[in-house]
């Protein structure tokens, strides 16, 4: 995989702040995920919620017996694949389309711990993996996915953890020929957030989806890291990254590198961002970067935007009627809209604009 200058640090270094892939991230809350002096134990923490299905199969394996299919540049993967022992493996087998989404839920301590999962989708085969975390957590973790030539995989992550919560990983998929893979990112809890979903394609025809969402309230640093490796000719790929913001020092920081290879002709990429500001105090940080070594290429662009919330749209409600408070609230859910109602699912989408809500209560919205 390669690495943008936003990505990097010397291997076996600890970082100080100082280095471009971690001056954002407030470093002295991720309790020691980071600092490779302080010894962090690995663990099993996800756990089916619903009865396997016929053609899903969940076991724990010796990491010996599954080593990384990839090498990765990130500091917090690489210790946690020498750290862990045992990793979790859910694997669905070709040519099944599995009815029903796959639920993995967390088991966390509250203490520091580092988790390694990989998720294994058959050739032509369909599914839906849905990953719930929520309660007291201090997690490192690595989450390897790798799709075989004409499989589809949705794959949905939930932030609802606690307001104490660190939770610091790499989600990187491998997409083969033909495959299709949507990652969906929902942050909306946490103290410290920092997830970095990472794609490397390895066939022609291979494409990728991933949209995200994340609500930040005062105090809260949720941080995204997103990288795209276009090094196969006629790949295609799709960023979409929706943030809110509300309270004193709230903070985002979302960052988009895609890198176009020499020889990854027909490349089709485009990646956007949006942050909506709903109060003073509030901080986002939005980089999009584009590296392009062939002009072979069918399109490439980025976006970003932050702004203010819309007055406009606001007094056009109030002016039928409609009380402020709820005004505001319908405003920040069309917003949302668009990325939440991909997931498909009424019950998680319901209970997603329910968190929106109440995460807008609590600073008075």
């Amino acid at each position: 995989m390669s690495s943008l200058t936003s990505n990097y640090l010397a291997p076996h270094t600890t970082p100080t702040g100082r280095e471009e892939a971690w001056r954002f991230t407030p470093l002295k809350r991720l309790a020691g995920l980071h600092d490779l002096e302080t010894v962090i134990p690995g663990a099993i923490t996800f756990g089916l919620k619903n009865p396997l299905q016929p053609g899903v199969s969940f076991e724990m394996v010796s990491s010996k017996d599954s080593p990384a299919a990839f090498s990765s540049t990130d500091l917090v993967t690489n210790r946690v694949r020498t750290s862990v022992s045992e990793v979790s493996k859910l694997s669905i087998q070709k040519d099944v389309e599995i009815a029903e989404p796959i639920f993995l839920s967390r088991v966390v301590s509250g203490k520091p711990e580092l988790t390694r999962l990989v998720i294994e989708a058959g050739v032509n085969s369909k599914s839906t993996v849905i990953i719930e975390n929520s309660g007291s957590a201090q997690i490192g973790e690595e989450i390897e996915i790798v799709l075989a030539a004409g499989a589809t995989l949705n794959f949905i992550t939930l932030q609802e953890w606690s307001d104490e919560s660190i939770h610091v990983g790499q989600h990187h998929a491998l997409i083969a020929k033909d495959a299709q893979f949507n990652s969906y990112v929902i942050t909306v809890g946490g103290s410290v957030v920092r997830l970095s979903p990472t794609v490397d394609f390895t066939g022609q025809g291979a494409s990728a989806e991933l949209f995200g969402l994340y609500f930040a309230t005062s105090g809260q640093h949720l941080e995204h890291r997103i990288h795209v490796d276009h090094n196969i000719a006629n790949a295609k790929s799709r960023v979409n990254y929706k943030g809110a913001l509300s309270g004193k020092n709230a903070h985002t920081v979302w960052i988009g590198d895609v890198f176009i290879h020499k020889g990854a002709d027909g490349t089709d990429t485009y990646e956007l961002n949006r942050n909506l500001l709903l109060t003073d105090g509030a901080r986002a940080d939005s980089v999009p970067n584009l590296e392009i070594e062939t002009g072979e290429i069918v399109g490439a662009g980025h976006a970003s935007t932050t702004g203010r919330f819309d007055d406009e749209q606001l007094f056009y409600l109030q002016s039928r009627g409609i009380p402020a408070d709820i005004a505001r609230r319908l405003v920040i859910r069309g917003f949302f809209a668009e990325i939440v109602t991909k997931l498909k699912n009424e019950e998680i989408e319901a209970r997603i604009m329910d968190r929106i809500d109440a995460e807008l209560a609590k600073v008075g919205e």
